[in-house]
């Protein structure tokens, strides 16, 4: 399902209304566009064509101060404040009171009789009769943020800020249908469209939080500083779900990723008939590679566990040469979110003895046969048997023994646990020392993320950081992603459950279950602690967007 063009000359579809500061939920009227500005109150008709920006309540805008939800019904503008649902003609856009909920209303949404509202505090969407006000049913929001919702015929469509996801549930019972990550974080507010020459339904989703910029100041010595600012805009999201692969995709991006080395030693190394050998990026069910070109250096080719290995050859490496070399890719990158119950996997087959031997194993310095790691898998799980319910659980026993902290190195996973902090790769090692001593195949797979400015067409970006995450395997199903430490952002939880067998369009997949980079002379490994490639050379990666791309359908 594709949105059109908002701007068919642009690189990029973000709309971004004027004078708008934190746009808290939209809707459609026709082709008309609303918004609500909780910041000043305002309720805006913006220009899809444009950024044009109107002021429909100019006598009306404390009474929609810090308002959050929107909805649209017939002649009825409908939103929440505070506790309370409100609901105004487009005459005149005096609130009249609907309902108090016991806790904060956050979205709201309007069918013929019916009038929804999600609460995060209480953790439900209460259901209304819009004629006499009386609570129908409840059922459990599917996140754990502030949610925005909005009514597509038998759907209940619901944005939650925190997850970073859409969801479609079914309207009567709010069961989930599919869920599907949006490109960039804190949603505030969704609605559909249908565009009234091509019949097409699309998905539009605001989004408001703040960002940081370099502010110059004339009267300040030095002149530049960080400073943040309110950052809001509307973008249509994209999305395709594969019912047979149990999978959703959302808003992909063309990016060439350029990953080079510079020969750089930092002490004196001669070594003869060397072999730099540095993974490529991998085709995934949501990331296709177009091209592969050299940079600096040929290379040659070869299949390593089904993977893609670029091959660099030096006969010699004299202590004054210099070189560059690597390679450049163009990629197709998309948000995938699986949804896979435990109810699906209640009867799946043993893993084999092969993949028992591979992947259930200590065969990176796991500290499996530690007591303190043996114990911690057994608490993680207690008296669980399902597979996806050991892993999430397993998840969030680690996210609540550690908290996040760059190191300059790995420790094992013994030692961060005893610690209590860990790096992106400590967070790894011992997830996946967790998972193998519960039977769980897993495996490790990074390497880097493109800087998260999908609204940056054609600049350069720079990753600060390597990244890793891992993969489980679901016999009889397949392999299934999971971040490492980022959904671990509320102390003791609960935790968002984004990345649980999901990835953004960000994460670039390089080198599945297969060392990233390593160095071989003579046909043999070089040893690490003798020759380290970070004391031979610099990487330098660098990303640019080249295109927004709809969902690979």
């Amino acid at each position: 399902m594709l949105a059109p063009q908002l701007r068919p000359n642009s690189q990029t579809t973000v709309l971004r209304p004027i004078g708008a500061y934190a746009l808290q939920g939209i809707a459609f009227s026709g082709d008309r566009l609303i918004a609500l500005d909780s910041a000043r109150g305002y309720l805006l008709e913006i220009d899809l064509n444009s950024d044009n920006t109107s002021i429909l309540n100019p006598d009306r805008v404390a009474q929609f101060e810090g308002a959050i939800g929107l909805a649209l019904w017939e002649d009825t503008l409908w939103f929440t404040k505070e506790e309370n649902v409100y609901f105004c003609s487009w005459t005149d856009f005096t609130p009249q009171h609907f309902v108090t909920l016991p806790y904060p209303a956050d979205g709201v949404t309007v069918w013929e009789s019916t009038v929804y509202v999600s609460c995060q505090k209480a953790g439900y969407v209460f259901i209304y009769n819009r004629t006499t006000g009386n609570l129908i049913t409840q059922f459990y929001t599917p996140g754990i943020g502030v949610e925005h919702l909005t009514v597509r015929g038998e759907e209940l469509w619901v944005s939650d800020n925190i997850e970073q996801t859409v969801y479609c549930l079914e309207r009567a019972t709010g069961e989930i249908q599919f869920s599907v990550l949006t490109p960039f974080d804190n949603p505030t507010g969704l609605a559909f469209h249908t565009d009234p020459q091509t019949g097409k339904n699309s998905l539009y989703v605001a989004y408001a939080g703040e960002e940081p910029y370099i502010r110059d100041d004339p009267n300040a010595e030095p002149a530049h500083q960080l400073e943040y600012r309110d950052r809001t805009f509307i973008h249509p999201l994209h999305f395709h779900y594969n019912q047979e692969g149990r999978y959703a995709l959302s808003n992909g991006f063309l990016i060439e990723m350029s990953y080079v080395e510079e020969l750089l030693p930092l002490e004196a190394v001669y070594l003869e008939k060397v072999e730099w050998r540095i993974a490529l990026p991998s085709e995934t069910d949501r990331q296709k590679v177009r091209q592969i070109t050299a940079v600096g250096r040929p290379f040659t080719e070869e299949i390593v566990d089904g993977q893609r290995v670029a091959v660099f050859k030096f006969e010699k490496l004299k202590p004054d040469e210099r070189h560059l070399f690597g390679w450049r890719a163009l990629i197709e990158v998309y948000s995938i979110k699986y949804r896979l119950s435990a109810r699906d996997i209640e009867n799946i087959p043993d893993l084999s003895p092969e993949w028992k031997q591979r992947y259930l194993v200590d065969d990176d310095e796991l500290a499996m046969d530690t007591e303190i790691i043996r114990n911690a898998a057994y608490q993680a799980i207690g008296t669980e048997t399902n597979l996806l319910r050991k892993a999430y659980k397993i998840r969030n026993y680690v996210y609540d023994k550690l908290s996040y902290a760059i190191k300059p190195h790995i420790d094992s996973p013994d030692v961060a646990l005893q610690r209590g902090t860990g790096s992106c790769g400590e967070y790894v090692g011992l997830l996946l020392a967790l998972f193998r001593l519960n039977g769980i195949a897993c495996r490790t797979i990074g390497r880097y993320k493109c800087p998260q400015q999908a609204d940056l067409p054609g600049v350069p970006l720079y990753p600060d950081y390597n990244h890793v995450w891992l993969e489980f395997y679901v016999p009889g199903f397949g392999w299934l992603p999971m971040e490492s430490n980022p959904d671990d952002v509320i102390d003791r939880g609960p935790y968002p459950s984004r990345f649980f067998m999901g990835l953004a369009w960000y994460h670039i997949e390089i080198g599945k279950g297969i060392t990233f980079e390593k160095l071989n002379t003579d046909g043999f490994p070089v040893n690490k602690d003798e020759v380290s490639i970070g004391n031979l050379a610099i990487n330098h990666i660098r990303f640019t967007i080249l295109q927004e791309l709809g969902t690979g359908e």
